[in-house]
């Protein structure tokens, strides 16, 4: 089953329950996933890399919306993107913890031969590639950067 399937799925079942909440955060990821399958250039099936993206952008607009509203003390907004972040993050790949991501960048310097961090952008795009859908950027950039420190 497609992950589009799957959310229409969860969409009925939300539906019958009565959780506004999680419906909420059900159309956002479908009308998502629908744009980037209407998009010009795209076919009618995306990939799943490409739903992984499109879950990931939808995490971190949360993410940082979430952190707006704290620092602006609206609590009840705050509280909102929390709910639809955690309904976003059950489709998404789970995520890898700190160490692990030290462990993986660690080959990967000793594998490119990276020794300063003026090479650091070789070091960040393979990383992006090898742990696209398992950890998020910015995590990957920090790593990156005080193990070349």
């Amino acid at each position: 089953m497609t992950l589009i399937e799957n959310i229409d799925q969860d969409i009925k079942k939300a539906m019958l329950a009565k959780q506004a909440d999680d419906l909420r955060a059900l159309r956002a990821i479908k009308a998502a996933l629908l744009v980037a399958r209407t998009e010009k250039g795209a076919s009618d099936v995306i990939s799943e890399e490409a739903e992984i993206k499109v879950l990931q952008k939808l995490a971190k607009q949360r993410k940082e919306s979430a952190d707006i509203y704290k620092t602006q003390n609206r609590d009840d907004l705050y509280q909102i993107e929390i709910e639809e972040l955690q309904v976003i993050e059950k489709y998404l790949p789970k995520q890898m913890d700190r160490a692990d991501i030290e462990a993986v960048i660690k080959c990967l310097i000793e594998k490119l031969g990276v020794t300063s961090v003026k090479e650091m952008g070789k070091v960040i795009g393979a990383a992006n590639k090898e742990l696209a859908g398992k950890a998020d950027g910015k995590t990957i950039s920090e790593v990156v950067k005080q193990l070349l420190s």
